[in-house]
């Protein structure tokens, strides 16, 4: 059997972990050269990124793609882990809200915002993911980081629920988007709900469910590796400077291209040849893949 190479958007079923995903999809491929561009809560369902064999070096470029989400929020309650999986730690009265006091508050998280990550989070604290932190029933002041909120709109108000459509770049948490608004609408608010619809260009209706997936339809669903690196400018080079990249050298950058610090290079069939970083007046090989072992899917 040919070993499979390329991206794989998966629709993430709820209370599953992005590594419960990976291990499903390493034993459907019979590699283990499977990883995710992007962890999605168990909570979450929707958009999960996978690249499968030599694909795996270009999960790098699909991690910072913006994101696209639906989610639900239920107003007065707040919890600890600013989701419905903790605990409740304060309740206010939200009765006397309307969708006007809603809409009010909502300007305010748009465009670049700071934000503070929720304390259940893998995000680490000199070295400790800080949801160990927060089982251990440590206190860690998180300092807040700028993300930037691209769109955020009512979908549907039913309180005590909310229905939201957020668009937001990579490292926002819709957790905290959820728990900052309930905060400056004065009664509180937690996630019942996350689906992402999107990453990047990358949406629901190229999406598998994994209960669908099978280790004979899987490279059906596999998009070609040149997939993640699509956004790059394109680099077209005559044969015998290809050549002189495939074997490491550098090449001089030409004045069309100055602007770009990454490019791509393609075969003549499509296949990806390799990525280039510009470097002092150079184009520096950065991930290449020589004919002989061309990612192909």
């Amino acid at each position: 059997m040919s070993t499979i190479t390329g991206i794989l958007t998966i629709d993430k079923p709820i209370e599953l972990s992005s590594h419960d995903v990976v291990a499903r999809v390493r034993r459907l491929s019979g590699t283990r050269r499977v990883g995710h561009a992007g962890t999605l809560d168990p909570l979450a369902t929707g958009v999960l990124l996978l690249g499968i064999g030599r694909a795996t070096r270009l999960l790098e470029y699909l991690v910072g793609l913006p994101k696209t989400y639906e989610t639900t929020l239920r107003l007065g309650q707040t919890t600890n882990t600013y989701d419905a999986e903790g605990e409740i730690v304060d309740e206010r009265p939200y009765a006397h809200l309307t969708l006007a006091d809603v809409q009010a508050v909502l300007p305010q998280f748009r465009g670049p915002i700071q934000q503070k990550p929720p304390m259940y989070s893998a995000i680490k604290k000199d070295g400790r993911p800080l949801y160990k932190l927060a089982r251990q029933g440590q206190e860690v002041d998180v300092p807040a980081r700028e993300v930037t909120i691209y769109e955020l709109a009512v979908q549907a108000w039913q309180p005590p629920e909310l229905r939201l459509r957020v668009a937001c770049s990579s490292g926002a948490y819709v957790r905290s988007l959820g728990h900052d608004m309930g905060q400056a609408l004065g009664c509180g608010a937690y996630l019942t709900a996350l689906r992402r619809t999107a990453v990047g260009d990358f949406t629901l209706a190229q999406a598998v469910a994994l209960a669908d997936l099978t280790s004979t339809n899987l490279t059906d669903y596999v998009l070609p590796p040149e997939a993640a690196v699509a956004t790059l400018p394109r680099l077209h080079l005559p044969a015998p400077e290809v050549e002189r990249l495939l074997l490491g050298q550098r090449l001089a950058r030409e004045s069309d291209h100055a602007l770009h610090s990454l490019v791509r290079v393609m075969a003549e069939d499509g296949r990806l040849l390799g990525i280039l970083r510009a470097e002092d007046g150079y184009w520096q090989p950065h991930k290449m893949f020589p004919p002989e072992t061309a990612v192909v899917n």
